[in-house]
């Protein structure tokens, strides 16, 4: 399939999206399952082990947000690569691909600095305490050095993925949680490194990874080549790049502030009791969404190839697919979880007391999730067609205008506050699910039109 450069605008759209989803989801699971044998070798490290776990746990939501910032280059840039791939300009693609590598390079440069400056303060802004914040600085301080690492395998894997080089994308994640895993026990235990073992065998997995990636777009089987002339930066390049990459940056970002005003409202009207279910529940709500996001991945490339090919058909047949897809799963899920909430909340935990209020809980936390399977293709599909607007619109209308202010708002109305503070997600995923099929039947149809429109001249020769 991969010897055919217009593979993305021939092959059957049903075979096509599978081949490219289904190594997307696995990169996924492995990712979190590294991140999980992470935690659990610091879990038990000697003696510390409890607070380096919670210590590590504070520097989440900063290392969630510098992956944003390579989702804000990389996820705006590849579709327009892949737009100008189906337009037949490969020149214009590499020119996107070079200007997008140098913008990450100067962005973690800043973010290198930043998290060495005022790391320590940052983590005490995110709840460190002074018991834990002496292990979060020394995790944090040693990944920072590795910002690089992981900005451009993030970054640029995007662009292998967008050329539908799935399997290769997926090859890159697995080397560096291989890596990961090996060298955490040798570093925390073998070398007596401790919290800055972990973090170094973090960074140490993602230059592995940064290697391969960048061997591979420099190398023979790439279509979208790295090339010294094109590292240049463009602001004329860039600015659409980046303007579509704020809504996947937005998604990811935010849910660093998204999680503190949870813990933060549950913690005030149900204690450590109901903090503890929703590490349970935004778990669960991780696993529902990774296999959709990897489905849209893998339809992103057909999408975006297809649009800039002025293939309209296989640009609605694609859409068409991921929404049945998403849609099935989403309701198959969400089903079991209704049905069997007990068994979801014991995989995370023994404890019969929180099973019990987790199983309550995730009811009511997940009672929407069957709409998930609208909502993630629509607004991924905004993102592949480079509609930067109405992506960037639906991510800060579910976040900024419907569940943050729910969290605070609802439990004004309710007697039991930490119900109204779980309720907050299903009704913003309601009202969201809404705002974003009406938003997106409206903007499909008009870019539709467009495409089935005769083409401009300079795109007919």
């Amino acid at each position: 399939m991969e010897k055919n450069k217009d593979f993305l605008g021939t092959e059957p759209v049903g075979k096509l999206m599978f081949q490219l989803s289904l190594p997307a989801i696995a990169a996924q699971l492995i990712n979190m399952l590294y991140n999980i044998v992470d935690r659990v070798y610091i879990g038990h490290m000697p003696e510390v082990g409890a607070l380096a776990l919670t210590g590590i746990g504070v520097c989440t939501p900063i290392i969630i947000i510098v992956s944003a910032f390579a989702a804000l280059v990389a996820m705006g840039g590849a579709p327009r690569a892949s737009i100008e791939m189906g337009k037949g300009d490969g020149e214009a693609a590499e020119r996107i691909l070079g200007s997008c590598f140098t913008l990450q390079v100067v962005i973690s440069a800043v973010l290198t600095a930043v998290l060495l400056l005022w790391g320590r303060p940052l983590l005490l802004m995110f709840g460190a305490s002074e018991n834990t914040v002496v292990y979060a600085a020394q995790y944090l301080s040693t990944y920072a050095l590795g910002t690089v690492f992981v900005q451009l395998t993030l970054g640029m894997n995007a662009f292998i993925t967008a050329q539908g080089f799935a399997k290769t994308s997926m090859l890159t994640v697995l080397i560096g949680a291989v890596c990961n895993i090996i060298l955490d026990p040798i570093f925390i235990f073998g070398l007596k490194l401790g919290v800055r073992g972990a973090a170094l065998a973090t960074i140490l997995s993602q230059g592995v990874s940064c290697v391969w990636v960048l061997l591979f777009l420099c190398g023979k089987k790439t279509q979208l080549r790295l090339r010294a002339s094109c590292l240049r930066p463009s602001a004329r390049i860039l600015a659409p790049c980046v303007a579509l990459g704020v809504s996947p940056f937005i998604m990811q970002a935010s849910e660093s502030l998204v999680s503190i005003c949870f813990n933060s409202s549950l913690l005030k009207y149900g204690g450590d009791l109901a903090v503890g279910a929703m590490t349970i529940l935004t778990t669960v709500m991780q696993f529902t969404m990774m296999p959709m996001q990897g489905f849209a991945q893998g339809a992103q490339p057909i999408s975006s190839y297809n649009f800039g090919a002025r293939n309209a058909a296989r640009v609605k047949k694609t859409f068409q697919l991921l929404v049945t897809v998403c849609s099935i799963y989403a309701v198959t899920l969400w089903g079991a979880v209704q049905l069997f909430p007990q068994v979801f909340a014991s995989l995370f935990t023994s404890d019969a007391a929180l099973v019990e209020y987790t199983r309550s809980a995730l009811r009511i936390y997940a009672a929407a999730m069957f709409a998930l399977g609208v909502q993630m293709p629509c607004q991924m599909t905004f993102v592949s067609l480079g509609n930067a607007k109405a992506s960037i619109l639906v991510a800060i209308f579910r976040k900024f205008i419907a569940l943050i202010p729910l969290i605070y708002v609802l439990p004004l109305f309710f007697t039991d506050k930490v119900f109204a503070v779980y309720l907050a997600e299903p009704v913003a995923d309601t009202i969201s699910v809404i705002f974003a099929a009406t938003l997106f039947a409206f903007e499909f149809k008009k870019a539709m039109k467009q495409l089935e429109a005769p083409a401009p001249l300079q795109d007919r020769t």
